[in-house]
């Protein structure tokens, strides 16, 4: 993240700041820059110099309350592109539309998921700055290349150590937010979706969504993390939420917890808690395989006898 709000510091954010809160001492002309802290991190991969209003704002670069605004923004508009976006390929392409006509659809479902999703992602933004603020000002364990990496073979093993961590966090958070003190606060927003579309991937009460997240921003400050990796994993788990929520019923994959499997949570409740596999779901007794859905296979049937008499 200290990269890329380098990068867009550089290209788009300087001049904002400069325009917002100018400092009336800063000249543009006559201003040189030194071998200072600007793009400090940017520079270790490629040698871009600060834009000419590096310093022309009060607001410089290294202040707390402009990096968590920009990182804000950056994170409210990564994620709402991505919600909206990658539920909107999803539902024209994988999604099937006879689902919209399942007994347990509700009227309007869509147009609520995505109202819920909009209202929740500035909020789970808010909770989440503090976790990139950290890692930009070098509080985690993350770190740039290769050659830093603790050991040989860590480059690679990163991913399933990330994986796995993650998916061993989400399954206790979510086993814990169906429990009768907290699921019908917290949880039970999401759950009205039984029949979920990928708009449903965000419709969560902003603290569910949030706290789901939490084994995401732990990971890098307890282990370390190459930066690119982190990237590349957090987009992932991002249409990873997006994929799971397509309400696909046809069974797949016992091990991987795939759409099918999460639309046995949204159906049943006690069951399928995991994120990416069925591992946590097996070894804590509430793994249920996934299975038809009576509604679907009926409209199959129905299909096959209309193309009969075709």
């Amino acid at each position: 993240m200290d990269v890329f709000l380098d990068i867009l510091d550089t290209l788009i954010l300087d001049r904002c700041y400069a325009f917002l809160s100018p400092d009336l001492n800063a000249s543009l002309e006559s201003h040189k820059f030194t071998d200072s802290q600007l793009n400090r991190h940017v520079k270790i991969y490629y040698p871009m110099q600060p834009s000419k209003w590096a310093e022309a704002s009060l607001w410089k670069r290294d202040d707390l309350a402009r990096q968590a605004l920009s990182l804000y923004l950056i994170t409210w508009l990564f994620a709402m592109i991505m919600y909206l976006l990658g539920s909107l390929v999803l539902y024209h392409t994988l999604f099937d539309k006879r689902l919209l006509r399942h007994p347990r659809f509700l009227t309007n479902q869509m147009q609520l998921e995505i109202k819920q999703g909009l209202s929740a992602i500035p909020v789970i933004t808010v909770l989440t700055v503090p976790f990139f603020i950290a890692e930009i000002r070098g509080w985690s364990k993350l770190y740039d290349f290769t050659s830093e990496s603790p050991f040989w073979g860590y480059t690679l093993l990163q991913y399933p150590f990330f994986i796995c961590f993650t998916d061993s966090g989400i399954y206790w958070i979510h086993r814990g937010l169906h429990h009768p003190l907290v699921y019908r606060w917290l949880h039970k927003p999401h759950h009205k979706w039984a029949v979920p579309t990928p708009f449903a991937s965000y419709a969560f009460h902003p603290l569910d969504g949030w706290s789901q997240s939490l084994p995401y921003h732990i990971f890098p400050m307890l282990f370390p993390l190459q930066k690119s990796a982190y990237l590349g994993l957090f987009v992932f788990v991002t249409m990873w939420t997006v994929l799971i929520h397509d309400a696909e019923y046809l069974p797949t994959s016992e091990i991987i917890n795939g759409a099918s499997c999460h639309t046995m949570h949204h159906l049943y409740f006690n069951y399928n808690y995991g994120q990416f596999t069925t591992a946590w779901d097996r070894l804590g007794g509430t793994y249920r395989k996934p299975k038809g859905d009576a509604f679907m296979e009926n409209q199959q049937g129905t299909e096959k006898t209309a193309d009969k008499f075709d």
